[in-house]
C-alpha cells in the first residue's frame, strides 16, 4: 500500500532524513518513532505529497506521489501535526467544506459527515464554533477530515501532542479502532503510545532508519538475550544460588518488594530457550511458594535509548 525508496530531503546542505526505504502493506498500524528532529514529519509530508523528496520516490496505493499526485492523494488522508482548521466554522460546516474540495459530492458528503462524527465522538459538537473546542476536540476534528473521504491510507503526525491525558486515552482508542479499516503510519515521540498501538515501529535517528521490527522483536535482537520475571516468597540467599544451576540462565537481578513477603528477580536466558517450567519445577521442589512468572521483554524507552547511545 506505502513503498518508499531510498528518499532523501535536503534543507539546503542540511539533510533532514537519508536514504529512507521502507513499506507498508494494506491494513498495517505501523508506528514511527523518534526524538523531535528526527526527520518524522518531513517524511509524513513528504508521503503525503506536501513537499518533494531531494531523491528517491513514495508510492501510495500503486501512484507515484509526484507524478500521479491527485491519484496518490485521493488515497491518503492526513493530519498534520498542527492540525488545518478554519476556527471560524462549526464542526458540520467544515467537515462539509473539507468534502467540498476533495470531490465529493452533497449526498456522499451528508452521508459521510453523520458517520465521521460518530466515529470521533462529536455528536455533541458539530454545531460547535471550531475555535470554541478543547484541544482534544480539535484533533478529533482533525482526524474527522483526514477519514472523511474513506482514504485507504491514514498518515497521523503526533495526534495526541498536547492534550490532556484523559482526551489522549479516548484519542488513543480511535486510532486503534481506525486501524482495522485503514493502512496507518503514526508518528510520535511518545514511546508507550507506539507500543500500544502500532503493528510494527521503525525508529528514526538523525534522519535514517535505526531500527525496524515489532516491539518484542525489536528487544529481543537487541539485547541477545530474553527476560523471565518471577515472584517468590522463599529464603533470598537460598533461591538465587538455585535458579543461577538453570541450563540458559545467564544472570539474575533481585528487584526489591516492601512488605509483602516476596522477593521479585528479573532472569536474563539464551535467546529461544524457554525454561519457565524448569524454572516453576525448581521452585515447587524447593517448596518455596511462586506468585508470578512471566516473559518480559525491552521496553521501547530501553530500546531506544539503546540504538541512540550506541550510534552516537
Amino acid at each position: 500500500m506505502i513503498k518508499v525508496d531510498k528518499v532523501t530531503k535536503f534543507y539546503g546542505e542540511f539533510p533532514a532524513i537519508t536514504d529512507l526505504s521502507f513499506e507498508v502493506p494494506k491494513g498495517e498500524i505501523l508506528g514511527f518513532l523518534g526524538p523531535n528532529g528526527a526527520g518524522k514529519s518531513t517524511t509524513m509530508k513528504i508521503l503525503t505529497g506536501f513537499m518533494p523528496p531531494s531523491s528517491g520516490t513514495v508510492e501510495i496505493a500503486g501512484f507515484n506521489i509526484l507524478e500521479e499526485s491527485l491519484n496518490a492523494r485521493k488515497h491518503i488522508g492526513y493530519l498534520p501535526e498542527t492540525v488545518p482548521l478554519y476556527l471560524e466554522m462549526n464542526v458540520s460546516e467544515y467537515l462539509s467544506f473539507m468534502g467540498q474540495i476533495r470531490g465529493m459530492n452533497s449526498k456522499k458528503i451528508k452521508q459521510r459527515i453523520t458517520e465521521v462524527i460518530e466515529t470521533c465522538s462529536l455528536q455533541d459538537y458539530y454545531k460547535t464554533i471550531i475555535g470554541k473546542l478543547s484541544k482534544g476536540y480539535k484533533q478529533r476534528v482533525g482526524i474527522g477530515q483526514a477519514i472523511l473521504h474513506e482514504p485507504d491510507v491514514l498518515v497521523l503526525d503526533e495526534p495526541t501532542i498536547g492534550i490532556d491525558p484523559i482526551q489522549v486515552v479516548e484519542t488513543r482508542q480511535l486510532i486503534k479502532g481506525l486501524g482495522e479499516a485503514h493502512t496507518l503510519i503514526l508518528s510520535s515521540h511518545i514511546l508507550p503510545e507506539v507500543s500500544m498501538i502500532c503493528d510494527r515501529v521503525i525508529i528514526i535517528n538523525e534522519g535514517q532508519i535505526a531500527a525496524v521490527d515489532n516491539p518484542k522483536n525489536l528487544g529481543t535482537n537487541l539485547s541477545g538475550v530474553e527476560r523471565v520475571e518471577i515472584e517468590v516468597k522463599g529464603p533470598n540467599q537460598e533461591i538465587i544460588p538455585v535458579l543461577e544451576k538453570v541450563d540458559h540462565v545467564n544472570s539474575i537481578e533481585r528487584i526489591p518488594i516492601t512488605g509483602s513477603g516476596y522477593h521479585r528477580y528479573q532472569i536474563s536466558v539464551d535467546v529461544g530457550s524457554e525454561i519457565r517450567s524448569q524454572l516453576a519445577s525448581v521452585i515447587l521442589e524447593n517448596q518455596w511458594e511462586l506468585l508470578k512468572l512471566q516473559s518480559i521483554g525491552m521496553s521501547l524507552e530501553e530500546i531506544f535509548l539503546k540504538i541512540t547511545v550506541h550510534e552516537e
